[in-house]
Protein backbone atom coordinates (compact mmCIF):
# COMPACT_ATOMS: atom_id res chain seq x y z
CA UNK A 1 0.00 0.00 0.00
CA UNK A 2 1.22 3.54 -0.66
CA UNK A 3 1.85 6.37 2.19
CA UNK A 4 0.44 9.41 1.17
CA UNK A 5 0.73 13.03 2.92
CA UNK A 6 -2.07 14.17 5.43
CA UNK A 7 -2.66 16.79 7.97
CA UNK A 8 -3.95 15.61 11.43
CA UNK A 9 -5.03 18.49 13.16
CA UNK A 10 -4.74 18.10 17.13
CA UNK A 11 -5.27 21.03 19.92
CA UNK A 12 -1.47 20.72 20.34
CA UNK A 13 -1.12 21.78 16.35
CA UNK A 14 -1.03 20.27 13.03
CA UNK A 15 0.93 17.14 12.33
CA UNK A 16 1.66 16.47 9.19
CA UNK A 17 1.74 12.42 8.64
CA UNK A 18 2.23 9.72 5.95
CA UNK A 19 -1.03 8.00 6.11
CA UNK A 20 -1.71 4.32 4.99
CA UNK A 21 -5.45 4.25 5.12
CA UNK A 22 -7.62 1.08 5.36
CA UNK A 23 -11.15 2.47 6.49
CA UNK A 24 -12.44 1.22 9.85
CA UNK A 25 -9.00 -0.70 10.48
CA UNK A 26 -7.10 -0.40 13.48
CA UNK A 27 -4.70 2.12 13.88
CA UNK A 28 -0.77 1.45 14.00
CA UNK A 29 0.63 4.65 15.12
CA UNK A 30 4.32 4.79 14.58
CA UNK A 31 6.49 7.74 16.53
CA UNK A 32 9.72 7.88 14.56
CA UNK A 33 13.19 9.11 17.06
CA UNK A 34 16.64 10.79 16.11
CA UNK A 35 17.66 12.03 13.52
CA UNK A 36 14.84 10.58 11.79
CA UNK A 37 12.21 11.18 10.15
CA UNK A 38 8.70 9.28 8.64
CA UNK A 39 10.01 8.21 5.50
CA UNK A 40 13.30 6.41 5.99
CA UNK A 41 10.70 3.84 7.40
CA UNK A 42 8.60 3.82 4.46
CA UNK A 43 8.94 0.16 3.70
CA UNK A 44 8.45 -0.79 7.36
CA UNK A 45 5.33 0.80 7.31
CA UNK A 46 3.95 0.07 4.39
CA UNK A 47 4.43 -3.59 5.22
CA UNK A 48 2.25 -3.03 8.39
CA UNK A 49 -0.40 -1.55 6.27
CA UNK A 50 -0.89 -4.10 3.88
CA UNK A 51 -1.44 -6.35 7.10
CA UNK A 52 -4.48 -5.17 7.44
CA UNK A 53 -3.79 -1.47 9.57
CA UNK A 54 -4.45 1.74 9.21
CA UNK A 55 -0.80 3.50 9.57
CA UNK A 56 -0.08 6.89 10.36
CA UNK A 57 3.31 8.32 10.99
CA UNK A 58 3.65 12.00 12.06
CA UNK A 59 6.40 14.15 11.72
CA UNK A 60 7.40 14.42 15.57
CA UNK A 61 7.02 17.50 17.45
CA UNK A 62 10.13 19.68 16.96
CA UNK A 63 10.79 18.26 13.07
CA UNK A 64 9.56 20.24 9.96
CA UNK A 65 6.72 20.37 8.70
CA UNK A 66 4.95 19.23 11.93
CA UNK A 67 4.67 22.11 14.35
CA UNK A 68 8.51 23.33 15.68
CA UNK A 69 7.47 24.29 19.19
CA UNK A 70 8.30 22.87 22.37
CA UNK A 71 7.69 21.50 25.35
CA UNK A 72 9.66 18.64 23.92
CA UNK A 73 9.58 16.61 27.93
CA UNK A 74 8.32 12.63 27.73
CA UNK A 75 4.96 14.09 29.46
CA UNK A 76 4.33 16.21 26.17
CA UNK A 77 5.27 13.94 23.48
CA UNK A 78 3.30 11.10 25.28
CA UNK A 79 0.26 13.97 25.38
CA UNK A 80 0.91 14.72 21.46
CA UNK A 81 0.76 10.90 20.67
CA UNK A 82 -2.83 10.12 22.54
CA UNK A 83 -4.11 13.24 20.77
CA UNK A 84 -2.77 11.92 17.59
CA UNK A 85 -4.54 8.68 18.47
CA UNK A 86 -7.72 10.38 19.04
CA UNK A 87 -8.08 12.60 16.61
CA UNK A 88 -7.48 9.63 13.72
CA UNK A 89 -9.17 6.55 15.14
CA UNK A 90 -12.35 7.72 17.30
CA UNK A 91 -13.00 4.15 19.26
CA UNK A 92 -10.85 2.24 16.86
CA UNK A 93 -8.49 0.37 18.45
CA UNK A 94 -4.94 1.83 18.74
CA UNK A 95 -1.24 0.28 18.65
CA UNK A 96 1.27 2.14 19.28
CA UNK A 97 5.31 1.64 17.30
CA UNK A 98 8.09 4.35 18.21
CA UNK A 99 11.41 4.08 17.74
CA UNK A 100 14.11 5.59 19.78
CA UNK A 101 12.13 9.03 21.32
CA UNK A 102 9.06 7.92 19.80
CA UNK A 103 9.35 4.77 21.73
CA UNK A 104 10.14 7.22 25.13
CA UNK A 105 7.25 9.09 23.61
CA UNK A 106 4.99 5.55 23.69
CA UNK A 107 5.76 4.76 26.75
CA UNK A 108 4.77 7.64 28.22
CA UNK A 109 1.61 7.83 26.71
CA UNK A 110 0.51 4.19 27.74
CA UNK A 111 1.84 5.30 30.92
CA UNK A 112 -0.76 8.33 30.47
CA UNK A 113 -3.22 6.65 29.47
CA UNK A 114 -3.22 3.03 28.89
CA UNK A 115 -6.82 2.40 27.69
CA UNK A 116 -6.78 4.12 24.69
CA UNK A 117 -4.05 1.67 23.10
CA UNK A 118 -4.27 -2.16 22.83
CA UNK A 119 -0.43 -3.04 22.72
CA UNK A 120 2.83 -1.27 21.94
CA UNK A 121 6.12 -1.61 20.53
CA UNK A 122 9.33 0.04 21.61
CA UNK A 123 12.23 0.10 19.35
CA UNK A 124 16.09 0.62 20.44
CA UNK A 125 15.19 2.54 23.94
CA UNK A 126 14.19 0.15 27.02
CA UNK A 127 12.31 1.89 29.65
CA UNK A 128 13.16 5.19 30.47
CA UNK A 129 13.72 3.91 34.19
CA UNK A 130 16.02 1.60 33.50
CA UNK A 131 17.83 3.42 30.89
CA UNK A 132 18.40 6.35 33.54
CA UNK A 133 19.83 2.94 35.91
CA UNK A 134 21.93 1.86 33.24
CA UNK A 135 23.98 4.96 32.59
CA UNK A 136 26.59 3.85 35.11
CA UNK A 137 25.82 0.50 36.29
CA UNK A 138 26.76 -0.43 32.44
CA UNK A 139 28.60 1.71 30.96
CA UNK A 140 25.66 3.32 28.90
CA UNK A 141 27.06 6.70 29.81
CA UNK A 142 30.30 6.36 27.52
CA UNK A 143 27.68 5.88 24.86
CA UNK A 144 25.37 8.62 25.42
CA UNK A 145 28.11 11.08 25.46
CA UNK A 146 26.18 13.06 22.61
CA UNK A 147 23.15 13.71 25.59
CA UNK A 148 25.63 15.66 27.28
CA UNK A 149 27.63 17.23 24.24
CA UNK A 150 24.28 18.71 23.01
CA UNK A 151 23.98 20.88 26.06
CA UNK A 152 26.86 23.09 24.69
CA UNK A 153 25.25 26.61 23.30
CA UNK A 154 27.14 25.78 20.36
CA UNK A 155 25.34 22.12 19.63
CA UNK A 156 23.15 23.00 17.09
CA UNK A 157 25.66 24.56 14.37
CA UNK A 158 28.31 22.00 15.57
CA UNK A 159 25.01 19.20 14.55
CA UNK A 160 24.33 21.40 10.99
CA UNK A 161 27.98 22.19 10.11
CA UNK A 162 29.19 20.87 6.52
CA UNK A 163 25.72 19.50 5.15
CA UNK A 164 24.95 17.95 8.70
CA UNK A 165 27.98 15.94 8.50
CA UNK A 166 27.86 15.01 11.98
CA UNK A 167 24.28 13.19 11.59
CA UNK A 168 25.45 10.95 8.76
CA UNK A 169 28.51 10.30 11.47
CA UNK A 170 25.74 9.12 14.16
CA UNK A 171 23.87 6.84 11.17
CA UNK A 172 27.52 5.19 11.02
CA UNK A 173 27.99 4.97 14.23
CA UNK A 174 25.01 3.54 15.30
CA UNK A 175 24.27 0.98 12.97
CA UNK A 176 27.55 -0.18 11.54
CA UNK A 177 27.81 -1.56 8.24
CA UNK A 178 24.59 0.37 7.06
CA UNK A 179 23.37 3.69 5.01
CA UNK A 180 20.20 5.24 3.74
CA UNK A 181 20.42 5.75 -0.25
CA UNK A 182 20.97 9.28 -1.39
CA UNK A 183 17.23 10.16 -1.72
CA UNK A 184 16.51 8.88 1.39
CA UNK A 185 19.58 11.01 3.29
CA UNK A 186 18.74 14.25 1.21
CA UNK A 187 15.20 13.84 2.14
CA UNK A 188 16.45 13.13 5.85
CA UNK A 189 18.89 16.06 5.70
CA UNK A 190 16.19 18.55 4.69
CA UNK A 191 14.01 17.81 7.27
CA UNK A 192 16.34 17.98 10.35
CA UNK A 193 18.00 21.59 8.65
CA UNK A 194 14.15 23.06 8.65
CA UNK A 195 14.33 21.81 12.42
CA UNK A 196 16.89 22.94 14.21
CA UNK A 197 17.64 23.19 16.89
CA UNK A 198 14.41 21.99 18.22
CA UNK A 199 15.65 17.99 17.84
CA UNK A 200 18.59 19.37 19.99
CA UNK A 201 16.42 20.82 22.37
CA UNK A 202 14.87 17.28 23.35
CA UNK A 203 17.92 16.64 24.90
CA UNK A 204 18.14 19.82 26.40
CA UNK A 205 14.91 18.92 28.35
CA UNK A 206 15.77 15.31 29.15
CA UNK A 207 19.16 16.09 30.37
CA UNK A 208 18.57 18.06 33.71
CA UNK A 209 18.43 17.52 37.50
CA UNK A 210 14.33 18.63 36.86
CA UNK A 211 13.77 15.86 33.75
CA UNK A 212 15.66 13.50 35.41
CA UNK A 213 13.94 13.53 38.99
CA UNK A 214 10.55 13.78 36.57
CA UNK A 215 11.96 10.05 35.12
CA UNK A 216 12.48 8.54 38.94
CA UNK A 217 10.74 10.34 41.06
CA UNK A 218 7.07 12.11 39.43
CA UNK A 219 5.53 12.63 36.20
CA UNK A 220 3.89 9.57 33.92
CA UNK A 221 6.92 7.68 33.64
CA UNK A 222 6.98 6.69 37.24
CA UNK A 223 3.56 4.87 36.12
CA UNK A 224 4.06 1.29 35.55
CA UNK A 225 3.69 0.18 32.18
CA UNK A 226 -0.03 -1.65 32.06
CA UNK A 227 -0.06 -2.31 27.92
CA UNK A 228 1.10 -4.87 26.66
CA UNK A 229 4.62 -4.23 25.22
CA UNK A 230 7.04 -5.04 22.95
CA UNK A 231 10.66 -4.27 23.52
CA UNK A 232 12.57 -4.88 20.48
CA UNK A 233 16.49 -3.61 20.41
CA UNK A 234 19.69 -4.24 18.45
CA UNK A 235 22.20 -6.27 19.07
CA UNK A 236 24.80 -4.19 17.25
CA UNK A 237 23.46 -0.95 18.51
CA UNK A 238 25.99 1.60 18.79
CA UNK A 239 23.92 4.46 20.60
CA UNK A 240 22.36 1.74 23.13
CA UNK A 241 23.64 -1.45 24.74
CA UNK A 242 21.26 -4.22 25.39
CA UNK A 243 22.57 -4.59 28.95
CA UNK A 244 20.59 -1.07 29.16
CA UNK A 245 17.20 -3.01 29.37
CA UNK A 246 18.49 -4.92 32.18
CA UNK A 247 15.59 -5.33 35.20
CA UNK A 248 12.79 -3.03 33.11
CA UNK A 249 10.11 -5.80 33.69
CA UNK A 250 9.71 -4.16 37.35
CA UNK A 251 8.53 -1.09 35.39
CA UNK A 252 5.54 -2.85 33.54
CA UNK A 253 2.62 -4.00 35.18
CA UNK A 254 1.50 -5.81 32.31
CA UNK A 255 3.10 -8.37 29.29
CA UNK A 256 6.37 -7.16 28.73
CA UNK A 257 8.25 -9.39 25.89
CA UNK A 258 12.29 -8.05 25.40
CA UNK A 259 14.38 -9.28 22.43
CA UNK A 260 17.61 -8.86 20.95
CA UNK A 261 17.41 -8.29 16.95
CA UNK A 262 21.08 -10.21 15.92
CA UNK A 263 22.91 -8.82 13.09
CA UNK A 264 21.01 -5.21 13.24
CA UNK A 265 22.12 -1.42 15.25
CA UNK A 266 20.02 1.06 16.37
CA UNK A 267 17.80 1.76 13.62
CA UNK A 268 16.09 -2.14 13.17
CA UNK A 269 13.29 -1.03 11.08
CA UNK A 270 15.21 0.66 8.63
CA UNK A 271 18.07 -1.71 7.88
CA UNK A 272 16.02 -4.98 8.21
CA UNK A 273 12.18 -3.59 7.32
CA UNK A 274 10.24 -6.91 6.27
CA UNK A 275 11.95 -9.19 8.84
CA UNK A 276 11.19 -6.28 11.58
CA UNK A 277 7.85 -5.53 10.30
CA UNK A 278 6.88 -9.30 10.74
CA UNK A 279 7.47 -9.18 13.84
CA UNK A 280 5.51 -6.44 14.49
CA UNK A 281 2.32 -8.11 12.91
CA UNK A 282 2.67 -11.12 14.92
CA UNK A 283 2.95 -8.91 18.38
CA UNK A 284 -0.32 -6.75 17.12
CA UNK A 285 -2.28 -9.70 15.69
CA UNK A 286 -1.94 -11.28 19.51
CA UNK A 287 -3.32 -8.44 20.97
CA UNK A 288 -6.05 -7.35 18.49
Amino acid sequence: MTLRAATVATPGGAFQALVGARPGAPVALFLHGFPDHPPTATAFLEAIAAAGYEVVAPWMRGYAPSPLGGPYDGAQLGADAIAIADAIAGDRPVHLIGHDWGALATYAACAIAPARFRSAIAMAVPHPRAFVGSLVRTGQLARSWYMLAFQLPGAPAVVGARDLAFIDWLWRAWSPDFALDEDARVALHRCLAASMPAPIRYYRAMVSPRALARVLRAGPLTRPIAVPTLQLQGARDGCIAPSAARGQARFFASELAAEVVLGVGHFLHVELPEAIAARAIAWLGAHA
